[in-house]
């Protein structure tokens, strides 16, 4: 098992214990690779990689379980070369993730991390707050529309938002669907809901920024790589992007001397889109499920090669 931030283990204990196996359980990410020559399985969380360079030592290695849902920090051709399945646990912090998201684009289009920046700099008021929308005339654009999307999207219709969506894979929905450019550049508030991939990765480059409209908001919950975060970090400077929630980065944890601390307007939270008092729990029970899945030779769910 890969490095990872649960409460416990016990569900993962039981089950090696059940099996009569042995669960190593490596404190970094150098005990990590060094175990993967002997693991029949191999349980991934976000703080670790399985790139080509693994996949040839783990001869004996029957499945590959991913903690959550993102995959991108598994290289799955290798591991289909290799004839090893990678199986992901979707679906169990759909609800953490949207609330989080939409908490985050409300905030921001109200403009609260300025008014609070105000207050602690000992300013006042200024000029903040009127270029924002009232909320019945907010626009909103949804860019992936999954699980978290919908979620997203029904949040925003529920307060009176004006709601559009795009998706390559969803032509028709409960909300207006549109190109990409147009939700881009047409939003007050962007709200990204993409898995990583080569076509995705800088989706929001410096140009989508400069075409966005003047005063919006953009939020990520999904994966850091969607944004070119020195772009982002500049146009918030500028002032162009009134506001940014971020809580995944290309980079975890996030460096130091990263642009986007001194960014202004900005909430930065460290990837905990996900949790909640049921989220932790539900996402191991989904991960023991996939694992008594491979150890007993049935069909494993949720396969993404």
């Amino acid at each position: 098992m890969a490095p990872h931030h649960f409460p416990d283990l016990k569900r993962e204990i039981a089950l090696a214990e059940e099996f009569d196996y042995e669960l190593v359980a490596a404190a970094d990410v150098d005990e990590f690779r060094a175990g993967l020559p002997q693991a029949e399985i191999v349980m991934i969380t976000p703080y670790a990689r399985l790139t080509a360079a693994e996949f040839p030592i783990m001869a004996k290695c029957r499945a590959v379980i991913r903690y959550g849902i993102g995959y991108d920090n598994i290289d799955v051709d290798a591991a289909t070369l290799a004839g090893i399945p990678v199986s992901i646990v979707p679906g169990t912090a759909s609800e953490e993730v949207a609330s989080h998201a939409f908490a985050m684009g409300l905030a921001l289009a109200r403009r609260l991390p300025a008014g609070d920046a105000a207050i602690r700099s000992l300013s006042w008021a200024g000029i903040i707050g009127f270029d924002t929308p009232v909320l019945s005339e907010l626009e909103v654009g949804v860019v992936g529309m999954g699980r978290i999307g919908q979620h997203v999207a029904r949040m925003w219709t529920a307060v009176g938002a004006r709601v559009r969506g795009y998706d390559p894979f969803v032509s028709e929905s409960f909300v207006e669907m549109a190109q990409l450019a147009d939700v881009l550049q047409n939003s007050d508030v962007v709200s990204l809901h993409l898995p990583l991939t080569k076509e995705t990765q800088h989706l929001v480059d410096a140009d989508v920024l400069a075409r966005m409209r003047k005063g919006a908001a953009i939020v990520n919950v999904s994966r850091g790589g969607l944004i070119d975060e020195v772009a982002l970090s500049e146009a918030l400077i500028s002032g162009h992007v009134a506001g940014a929630g971020i809580d995944t980065f290309a980079l975890e944890p996030l460096e130091s001397e990263h642009p986007l601390r001194a960014a202004p307007n900005t909430i930065l939270t460290p990837h905990i889109a996900w949790r909640s008092d049921r989220s932790t729990g539900a996402l191991q029970d989904g991960a023991v499920e996939r694992v008594r899945l491979a150890l007993t030779d049935q069909p494993l769910i949720d396969v993404v090669n």
